[in-house]
């Protein structure tokens, strides 16, 4: 994949890179750092209007969720189209841990819809990983995201609610996406944009039962608060 991106012509190759430092590193409710400070390097790379190729890099510090992992990469393919108002897209995305142990590795589908009207936008999503041995079974993440920029100002506020439910053929291994079962999350932030800076404010929680947070794999899954400082170029 790498020597395919390297010989696309150079006008179709619209990278975009992101570097993101963060109080701790959330996915669906969840800390991925436990419940540490973490870093985050990705790279968009869109040889056509219509696909991209993505890669991500995320300092896990040692989480007991992934089997002490030091560091976790995102290596996905999506995706895209515009009818009018609505964006659709699809993609595959394998998520890889490096330094843990154990069976890690494990891959989703996605796709998702979504609209703007004015300063507001509107996503619905879905991601499913198939019965893999890493996850204990397999899993599926519904969710939808809306952002509202404030007008006259760099602000803007946004929001979330997701879903995780699946089969379990294995618990002590599902419980790393899914400590104790299906549960829902929630978030709510402020974001502060200027140039090519970001900085995030957000609110995290889900309704996972405290009983069900007590194992070291299956900790730092509580409500939280988040500080985040973004840069792209």
């Amino acid at each position: 994949m790498a020597l395919a991106i390297l010989c696309l012509p150079v006008a179709a190759r619209a990278a975009t890179a992101t570097f993101e430092a963060g109080s701790d590193e959330r996915r669906r409710g969840l800390s991925w750092s436990g419940g540490k400070a973490a870093a985050r390097a990705a790279l968009a790379i869109d040889p056509s209007p219509a696909f991209r190729l993505d890669a991500a890099a995320t300092t896990l510090r040692g989480a007991a969720r992934h089997g002490g992992a030091d560091a976790g990469f995102d290596l996905g393919a999506s995706w895209r189209a515009q009818t009018g108002a609505i964006r659709l897209d699809a993609g595959i995305v394998g998520h890889l841990f490096a330094g843990g142990s154990g069976p890690l590795d494990y891959a989703e589908v996605q796709g998702g819809i979504g609209t703007s009207l004015g300063p507001a936008s509107l996503d619905l999503s879905a991601s499913y990983a198939p019965r893999q041995k890493a996850i204990g079974g397999d899993n599926l993440y519904l969710a939808a995201q809306a952002r509202v920029a404030i007008l006259g100002t760099p602000f803007s506020a946004t929001g979330g609610i997701g879903h995780s439910s699946g089969d379990v053929s294995k618990a002590a291994r599902a419980d790393r996406l899914r400590p104790g079962g299906a549960y829902f999350d929630w978030q709510l932030g402020i974001e502060h944009a200027r140039g090519p800076i970001t900085v995030s404010l957000l609110y995290v929680g889900n309704d996972i039962r405290a009983s069900d947070r007590d194992t070291p794999a299956t900790s730092a899954a509580g409500d939280t608060v988040l500080v985040r400082l973004g840069l792209s170029l």
